[in-house]
């Protein structure tokens, strides 16, 4: 009780100039611990403030019409509080269960240091609060000794960065692009065996700001913007298909014009057409080549989360990689590397680009997998055994507390070989292992992977459009099929790449909530791949004809 009435007591002092948000930040994180490094039992020995502010417009329409128009604002804050010390503290994990104490609360949109600060104070006594009684929780739980053998500390040390940049205002005409919208969703209306279809577009713009005791100060941030559109159908026994494609850009003035998207609202569309009437794949292993775009999907999912160092802390995780630094895990010619510092790669702007990660860390190029061998693990300020320090990967969603997460992944073959070349060596493999015919993944809209110690290693990628190819050489489009495996088995089967890199921008969620990332890599022919048969409807299709209407001047 007496820890909240000095904190109270002391509320009242806080009427001094500000120039701004990471001001008021950096001024109530001195005061607040002030009192709680010295008059806190136990004494807090580290805080941050995290502040995310996001403004948003998106615009969605289906068939000449607008369905969602809205704007957003808003600004979360972040508190970190650690208690103890850092060798073993409050975050530390009891029985794989991981720390939650931040709660992304909402704060004012002004600069309004009164308001702002009342919001820093409390919940900086809330999250004190749950930490020391956490912290009391692993000093007495048995599973302490479990930490002791692993040796790592629960938070490493860093040197305070200071970085302020400017970002540009969101600068976005909601309204033309609802007119713009109307004209090019109406264009799916062309093809009558669409059952629904949509075209949207989203422009973001994220500051974030970050403030801790070490002494760092940082505000940056980037803006997000993408076109999407969407078709979705149901084939005569009953299977739900659905094709999609997207233009991602991160200046909303760079999004394309109306002829490139109607474009691909034609393809996106005829694919679905063709999908619909398209044989139903049965289970199958045999060779595949996954397109760039595939590519990275399967490196992220089955390769990317298993380098996430903060699961070599979690006794529930499978932990595939956790003695395998300097050990080979993937073929001889590819590397792998993470690289946030990058804004572009193969003609688009890259999703998982950042400076600073949500731990003030300066991002950097981490070369994770050189020649097939094992370097190290993607890092927050965790430490995990054999590594102390971050390399800027500790990231999250407004809300969730940090871990390690992946960036801009990079799959980097040192032998390439034409497209062409690749499709050749796919019907060699298909004939020498006498399969009747071998795949290619051409467009994926994501995937799962499961990386617990109790479930299945197993991961599932979702194609969209997929192709038998025959020994002849002969293209089938095909539908129903799923990519499942297991990791390791994966990994080995690997057999060349092509020589032209795709990007896959998206969103992965996983532990600390979703957070941009991309997958940058050139196709990939592998020796053996599982597919598995898409789950279908019972439902059949409409009985009904869809009703006669004139939209964009078709019936």
């Amino acid at each position: 009780m007496s820890r909240l009435f000095v904190l109270f007591s002391i509320l009242a002092s806080t009427g001094l100039a500000q120039t701004g948000l990471l001001d008021i930040l950096g001024q109530e994180l001195d005061r607040n611990f002030q009192v709680l490094s010295r008059k806190g039992d136990p004494p807090a020995y580290y805080i941050a403030y995290a502040v995310t502010d996001e403004e948003a417009s998106a615009v969605t329409s289906t068939l000449g019409t607008i369905t969602s128009q809205d704007k957003r604002h808003s600004r979360r804050l972040d508190v970190t509080v650690r208690v103890g010390s850092p060798k073993l503290d409050n975050y530390h994990a009891i029985r794989g269960e991981m720390a939650q104490f931040t709660s992304g609360m909402l704060i004012a949109l002004d600069d309004s240091p009164d308001a702002i600060k009342l919001r820093l104070w409390s919940e900086t006594d809330r999250c004190y609060r749950l930490g020391v009684q956490r912290l009391i929780s692993i000093k007495t739980n048995k599973d302490v000794s479990v930490a002791d053998r692993e040796a790592s500390d629960d938070f490493s040390s860093d040197q305070p960065s200071k970085f302020t940049e400017a970002v540009p205002a969101l600068r976005f005409d909601s309204d033309a692009w609802a007119a713009r919208l109307r004209k090019l969703s109406a264009r799916f209306a062309k093809y009558p065996s669409i059952i629904s279809s949509s075209v949207s577009v989203v422009a973001e713009r994220e500051i974030k700001y970050f403030a801790n005791t070490e002494g760092a100060r940082i505000s940056h941030g980037q803006q997000f913007s993408r076109v999407a559109f969407s078709a979705q159908g149901k084939a005569s026994d009953g299977m739900d298909l659905a094709t999609f494609d997207s233009f991602n850009t991160s200046d909303p003035a760079r999004l394309p014009k109306d002829p490139e998207i109607e474009s691909g609202i034609d393809k996106v569309a005829k694919d679905l057409n063709k999908l619909l009437d398209a044989p139903l794949v049965a289970p199958f292993v045999g060779p595949a080549i996954l397109s760039g775009r595939a590519a990275g999907v399967f490196f992220h999912e089955i390769f990317g989360h298993r380098v996430e160092g903060h699961r070599l802390k979690d006794e529930s995780d499978g932990q595939t990689f956790a003695k395998s630094i300097g050990a080979q895990v993937l073929p001889d010619f590819i590397s792998v590397t993470f690289d946030p510092t990058l804004r572009q790669a193969a003609g688009s702007d890259l999703n998982g680009f950042y400076q600073y990660d949500d731990e003030g860390i300066k991002a950097r190029r981490l070369p994770l997998v050189e020649k097939g061998i094992l370097k190290t693990f993607l890092m927050s300020r965790t430490p995990v055994p054999g590594i102390a320090i971050s390399n800027g990967h500790g990231r999250r969603q407004a809300g969730a507390e940090v871990v390690s997460r992946q960036s801009n992944l990079l799959v980097e073959p040192s032998r390439q070989v034409p497209e062409a070349k690749l499709k050749e060596m796919l019907i060699a493999e298909v004939k020498r292992l006498n399969k009747p015919y071998g795949f290619y993944f051409q467009e994926i809209t994501g995937g799962f992977t499961n990386t617990g110690r109790r479930g299945i290693q197993a991961f599932k990628v979702i194609p969209l459009v997929v192709y038998r190819i025959y020994p002849d050489g002969k293209e089938e489009l095909v539908r129903g099929a799923d990519i499942v495996g297991t990791p390791l088995a994966s990994f080995s089967k690997i057999i060349a790449a092509g020589d032209k890199a795709e990007v896959f921008n998206g969103y992965c969620g996983a532990e600390s909530g979703s957070v941009p990332v991309s997958a940058v890599s050139p196709s990939i022919l592998v020796s053996e791949l599982e597919i598995q048969k898409k789950e279908s409807s019972r439902d059949r299709p409409p009985l009904l004809a869809p009703p006669t209407a004139s939209i964009g001047g078709s019936k």
